[in-house]
């Protein structure tokens, strides 16, 4: 099959295309490194030519709603547009869990995405998953008061973004699903204490404080509500194995 993979160099998107690869898939990279504007809908005709799926991993960087919001609805409604002028046959998007019960924040702008996707006239499937390992790395890099690096505190149940990869790859070369179930980490972790693990396995040792940080969206996930249900898929390594394989 030929599947495009929107955000295709980005922390899970790369991993998607190096499954479909593996799985002898030919993979189709929508970036702007590749020609491709989301944003703008540039190049996206060309590069959906001959494809048969498509999966959206795109991302912004944003705490705003509406900044998330224009985003992904500009983003994605360009994607659906494009998808259905090529003829595509099934669109996956990665979305995150426990957005609907945290509708605030960059969580707002991710359920306006899955609204778009809900409505396109292209067979759909859409991924919930939860944080990635990946996350504690980021929050290091960008959480900060002045100087100083803090850890957030929330409940997270962290899966690696490679098995969340490969499970949208597996997706796009399947069938329909609608919603799809769920995808967790194998275990509850505390973000802030993921966030100082990666501090140390990274050489740092500095004081890094544990904080509360404001906000509706990180008020829901101190409460756990974007923990998996019972009923979620789980993946199988853990935040310390995967910290374990990092340099």
């Amino acid at each position: 099959m030929r599947i495009a993979v929107a955000g295709g160099t980005g922390v899970v998107g790369h991993h998607v295309v190096e499954s479909l690869r593996e799985k002898g898939h030919e993979a189709v990279v929508l970036s702007r490194g590749t020609g491709v504007d989301l944003t703008t809908g540039a190049g996206l005709d060309a590069a959906l030519a001959g494809v048969d799926a498509i999966v959206d991993t795109a991302n912004v960087s944003t705490l705003s709603a509406d900044a998330a919001t224009r985003f992904f609805e500009t983003a994605t409604g360009n994607l659906v547009a494009a998808g259905e002028r090529a003829g595509v046959r099934h669109l996956v998007l990665l979305s995150i869990v426990g957005i609907d019960r945290i509708p605030h924040d960059y969580y707002a702008g991710k359920l306006a995405q899955e609204r778009v996707v809900e409505a396109a006239a292209v067979p759909w499937t859409i991924l919930r998953a939860t944080q990635f390992h990946e996350f504690a790395g980021q929050l290091f890099g960008q959480a900060k008061l002045g100087p100083l690096h803090v850890a957030p505190r929330a409940r997270v149940q962290p899966i690696a973004a490679r098995e969340v990869g490969a499970h949208l790859a597996d997706l796009a070369a399947g069938s329909p699903q609608g919603r799809a179930a769920d995808l967790g980490g194998p275990r509850e972790e505390r973000l802030d204490e993921m966030v100082k693990a990666y501090a140390r396995r990274i050489g740092h040792r500095g004081w890094i404080p544990s904080v509360s940080l404001p906000g509706a969206q990180m008020k829901g996930l101190r409460a756990g509500y974007a923990l998996p249900a019972d009923d979620a898929l789980l993946g199988t390594e853990t935040f310390a194995e995967w910290l374990g394989r990092q340099g």
